[in-house]
């Protein structure tokens, strides 16, 4: 963001650069004084202008007002002062002549007297769009031998009238809605106040804007600008109300309750659809624009201006606020006589339609919603890549469901069966054992003992034994590739937050076997894992996406689809079915096309013992994981999600 200086004053300039400004103007003026043959030398108006200019670029009103014909030379100065603050502006430059390269019009015309001088100004507006650069016009007459310029309003601007003053009007179009996968708005509309002032009702509009300040960080640790507050509420017109802040109804009452109590405040209710439906940590939120968020969202938003505070909202802002309208006004205090000098017109806001499907984000909804445990859930489409449904309960506002980090336990054998059925020669049919213990590298591995079984079976039995006791049979990069292979780990061009996944290069066979397994250093999303489900499902890995449309998917540069082996894929969907019928995940065949395995994960975090109970699987065109940070029986609740009741 631009580096605004001290508001209401002049700004700090050094020595070199005021005698750099003044040489810009002498370098573009005519000599100091006119030479008549026989006669003294005659006063030029070219120093009075050059120094009227320079000592107003550089805020010191008071010269300037010195070298004009104003009766009430602090009335001129606090003029003067004043286009700054109307303009809220970061710079203010001032130039000899029209500024139009090749103008052969004169920069100052003296007829006997008295005399016009053309200028230019140059407007930093800051924040509140581009520089505005115009054509100014002063007219100067001599008095006792001394030329000074006639004061009035139009030397600031020459439309500008006695009574008058400038003002910055900014037009926020509607915000463009959040869709679902059918079209319908993913918002609900709730109740709001609009918290803002009168600016020329305030009568200490500094300390009205400090407290404001104050209140909003007790409320959420981020804290409105109050110095750039002023500055807004300073350019904009007295008489209008200029709202600060939107607060939900009753996400917000206890900082509504606090800001009713300070002086100058108003509160406009109003019901707007601004609160996510469902999937909030997915959809966002909206909030004010402190200084942080400014930092994120740039140009040409404003402290004060509610945009999007957290994930698609955030992530989407420039396109579902598009940009205001800035215009420029001319206008007396009432504001009835008001006159356009420029404007810069704004960007139309567009919608942004997300793969949410509501049919299955109530499912997953429902899921979890009455569990004792933080929990999260994502629905995928594995012929497409599409998000159906993201789920989070009891996760404190974070998407973990997109961005958790877990070991996956004996769901990640999906990956490590089909590492050995396109590596080892195996099938769902080979014959494996399941002892009670096995030791590898160090490392010991236990579950019930089951003795000689079929893959497909000691899988199904959840016998973490067996796949460890496989690990010899596969090199350590032949496993790491495997799981790149199901898009673990790498780059998914997502348009949001993500974790992909993590499966650090086995040093050692412990620490292979342990990866087998889903253990060690072995981390995954549950959005990771729901891909998974989908490969094993589809025969094709598939990038994710959230949000439709080519003119926004075509920014993120996403990987190609990822083909298993055929006869890998058909043998690792028989494991899946068997462990649905026969196996750990028996209680979330609910129909024939029922496909998954359930897991139970222990591990350390931050020096405390923690599990993980998942489900990852699949049923048709749909595949999902659910992560459940305590222990349940997670087949049942995938039984839940696809029956939609208990």
């Amino acid at each position: 963001m631009k580096n605004r200086g001290r508001r209401g004053g002049p700004p700090r300039i050094p020595r070199r650069a005021i005698a750099l400004a003044g040489g810009a103007l002498v370098a573009c003026g005519a000599v100091g004084a006119t030479m008549m043959p026989g006669a003294l030398a005659e006063p030029s108006a070219m120093p009075v202008v050059r120094d009227f200019l320079i000592a107003w670029q550089v805020g010191n009103y008071e010269a300037a007002a010195g070298h004009t014909t104003g009766a009430d030379r602090e009335e001129v100065a606090e003029a003067l002062g004043r286009v700054r603050q109307q303009l809220d502006a970061a710079s203010l430059r001032l130039s000899l002549g029209t500024g139009v390269q090749g103008s052969d019009v004169d920069q100052i015309v003296k007829k006997g007297d008295e005399a016009d001088a053309r200028f230019t100004v140059k407007i930093d507006l800051g924040e509140n769009g581009q520089p505005w650069e115009y054509p100014g016009l002063m007219h100067l007459k001599r008095v006792g031998g001394q030329w000074k310029v006639v004061w009035s309003p139009s030397v600031i601007n020459t439309k500008l009238k006695p009574g008058q003053r400038l003002a910055v009007v900014t037009e926020v179009p509607k915000r463009a809605p959040i869709t679902d996968t059918q079209g319908r708005s993913v918002l609900q509309e709730v109740g709001a106040y609009n918290v803002g002032v009168y600016p020329g009702q305030l009568a200490d509009p500094a300390k009205t804007l400090d407290q404001l300040a104050k209140q909003t960080k007790m409320d959420g640790g981020r804290r409105l600008d109050a110095e750039r507050l002023l500055g807004r509420v300073r350019s904009a017109p007295p008489q209008e109300f200029l709202p600060l802040l939107t607060l939900q109804v009753p996400a917000h009452n206890a900082l509504i309750r606090r800001l009713n109590a300070i002086p100058g405040l108003h509160f406009e209710g109003t019901r707007a659809p601004i609160a996510p439906a469902y999937a909030p940590e997915l959809i966002g939120h909206l909030g004010p624009a402190t200084a942080d968020r400014l930092q994120q969202v740039g140009a040409p938003y404003q402290p004060g201006d509610t945009i999007g505070v957290s994930g698609i909202q955030l992530l989407q802002q420039r396109r579902l606020a598009g940009t205001p309208t800035v215009r420029v006004v001319a206008q007396d205090e009432t504001g009835k006589n008001t006159e356009e000098l420029r404007s810069w017109p704004g960007q139309e806001p567009q919608g942004v339609q997300t793969t949410l499907d509501p049919g299955y984000q109530a499912r997953a909804d429902y899921a979890l919603q009455e569990l004792p445990y933080a929990a999260s859930m994502v629905v995928v489409r594995p012929s497409t890549g599409e998000v159906l449904a993201v789920s989070n309960h009891g996760t404190n506002g974070e998407n973990r469901a997109f961005e958790g980090h877990y070991p996956p336990g004996l769901t990640f054998g999906i990956v490590s069966a089909e590492a050995l059925f396109s590596h080892a020669q195996m099938n769902n049919t080979t014959e494996t054992t399941c002892p009670g213990s096995v030791t590898i590298g160090g490392k010991t591995f236990t579950n019930k003992a089951r003795g000689e079984a079929t893959f497909a079976n000691a899988f199904a039995a959840s016998c973490k034994t067996t796949l460890a006791q496989l690990s010899g049979k596969l090199d350590a990069q032949a496993l790491v590739q495997e799981a790149s292979l199901f898009g673990i780990g790498k780059d998914w061009g997502l348009v949001v937050p993500a974790f992909t996944g993590s499966v650090p290069a086995p040093a050692n066979d412990g620490q292979k076997a342990a990866t087998m397994v889903g253990e060690g250093n072995v981390e995954v999303s549950p959005l990771a894992m729901a891909l998974v489900a989908a490969a094993a499902q589809n025969g094709t890995w598939k990038p994710p996406y959230v949000l439709k449309g080519q003119d926004i998917t075509k920014t993120v540069q996403a990987p190609a689809p990822q083909s298993l082996p055929a006869e890998s894929v058909a043998s690792l969907k028989r494991v899946l079915k068997r462990t649905a019928t026969h196996g750990n995940a028996r209680s979330a065949r609910v129909s024939g096309d029922v496909a998954g395995v359930a897991a139970l994960a222990t591990y350390v975090r931050g020096g405390d013992n923690k599990t993980i109970s998942w489900f990852v699987g699949s049923d048709n065109d749909r595949a999902f994981a659910i992560a459940v940070e305590g222990t349940v029986n997670t087949a049942k609740l995938a039984a839940r999600f696809l029956t939609g009741h208990s």
